[in-house]
């Protein structure tokens, strides 16, 4: 592999307008943050302390045109996002509220029975939300409540701990849009146990005290979340392309910015690597050591022989949640 290559695929990846969007976050913080004091942001869910635990609150908002163009994916989506949010956070869900606005009641219907299907697969309740069926545009809009005994965050990695990649291969795509679905096949209740307990593993590892910080593969894709996990951790990191879980038949500039319906990265003290995979691979989930984490403030990745930077926080902040 030429260095130009690698160059060039990295070029990509920075300019992308899932990156740009994370970028966005920033100007929100600065109006919003300041009333959020006892809350960390930049994280999966808003950790708020419970007596012995935490509640955890998380929401996702979805394209128009992604919901006009798939209605049931889009409404099993708003579950299934929202759980990896929670299960990123070491938390287990409680029940989920959606907001949908629908110019048909067909339509509607068809995103509703996405997100009906959605909560009895991953066995989490629809409790409420707000319908607008009068609407002259389609969207959506879902929310969740979780609870955690302990805490993965995006806060807690250390310099000297491994990165991990946790990917579910068993997928396909949903073309023109970059989502690795290796769920909604599962769909209904023959996948119910083997997703819920997917899901199990990442409470347990938390409750276990084998990792402290984590986050789910967003649409940012793998970088862009081993970027904002380090942002907000105030380290640096190196990655190996080649050690990334990746489908045999899938190009690397397109897996790097896919979203996986089941992919984490967590940072682990070395000595509890190990342990840590072999949960993910005791369920036939992929898992690998793919990267170190240290002082850099850096991303650097290499790819055979070749290494680049792909982003320098010391210079270009990303969310702006640096410590």
């Amino acid at each position: 592999m030429m260095a130009r290559d690698l160059a060039h695929l990295l070029r990509t990846l920075r300019n992308s307008c899932a990156l740009a969007s994370k970028q966005d976050i920033a100007k929100v913080s600065s109006i919003l943050g300041a009333d959020a004091k006892a809350i960390r942001l930049g994280d999966d869910c808003a950790a708020i302390p419970d007596g012995e635990g935490y509640l955890l609150l998380a929401s996702e908002g979805f394209q128009d045109s992604f919901v006009q163009s798939m209605p049931w994916f889009a409404g099993y989506c708003g579950v299934m996002v929202n759980i990896s949010d929670i299960a990123a956070m070491g938390g287990r869900p409680v029940a989920v509220v959606n907001a949908l606005w629908s110019d048909t009641s067909d339509s509607a219907a068809a995103i509703l029975r996405g997100l009906q299907d959605g909560a009895r697969t991953y066995g989490v309740p629809v409790v409420g939300g707000h319908t607008n069926l009068r609407s002259p545009h389609t969207a959506l809009s879902a929310a969740i409540l979780g609870r955690a005994r302990h805490l993965l965050t995006s806060f807690d990695a250390r310099p000297d701990e491994v990165l991990i990649a946790a990917i579910d291969l068993r997928g396909r795509w949903h073309d023109p849009h970059p989502f690795w679905d290796a769920s909604s096949a599962l769909c209904g209740t023959h996948g119910a146990e083997r997703l819920q307990g997917d899901i199990a593993l990442l409470p347990g590892i938390a409750e276990d005290g084998l990792s402290r910080a984590a986050k789910d593969i967003s649409m940012a894709g793998l970088l862009g979340t081993a970027l904002m996990l380090a942002e907000c951790s105030g380290v640096g990191m190196t990655l190996t392309l080649d050690a990334i879980p990746r489908p045999t038949d899938a190009p690397m500039e397109r897996w790097l910015s896919a979203f996986p319906s089941y992919g984490y990265l967590l940072t682990a003290r070395p000595e509890d690597a190990a342990t840590i995979m072999t949960r993910f691979h005791s369920r036939d989930i992929a898992a690998a050591v793919i990267g170190q984490c240290n002082n850099s403030r850096r991303l650097d990745i290499t790819w055979a022989d070749e290494t680049e930077t792909f982003w320098d926080l010391t210079r270009t902040p990303l969310m702006g949640f640096a410590p």
